[in-house]
């Protein structure tokens, strides 16, 4: 069964997070290292909650779907050097990660 990965950066007061760079080169490279296995992935920004005087609790949150938990192991063994290693250069944030079963 599909699985959904959901990384959430926290919007933390005053963290850095370069979103051009994000968007552009950090997408890119996890779209380029997972190839096929990575069935789609798609970022959205938080902009609020239903108390407009409250901001969003996460800046970003990308989802990306696999075939399985498998092959999603078997990509991060392969390319989690490159992948986490570019953090840096786009935030300061330590994300939240959820690997979820996807059920309709």
């Amino acid at each position: 069964m599909a699985i959904t990965v959901t990384v959430m950066y926290p919007n933390t007061p005053g963290s850095k997070f370069d979103m051009d760079y994000y968007l552009g080169a950090h997408m890119d490279l996890v779209g380029k290292t997972m190839g096929p296995s990575l069935l789609s992935a798609r970022a959205v920004k938080g902009v609020g909650t239903p108390d407009p005087d409250t901001p969003a609790p996460y800046q970003i949150i990308a989802i990306l779907e696999f075939e399985s938990a498998e092959i999603l192991h078997t990509c991060m063994a392969e390319h989690a050097e490159a992948v986490m290693g570019d953090i840096p250069n786009f935030t300061d944030v330590e994300s939240v990660v959820q690997i979820s079963e996807n059920l309709g």
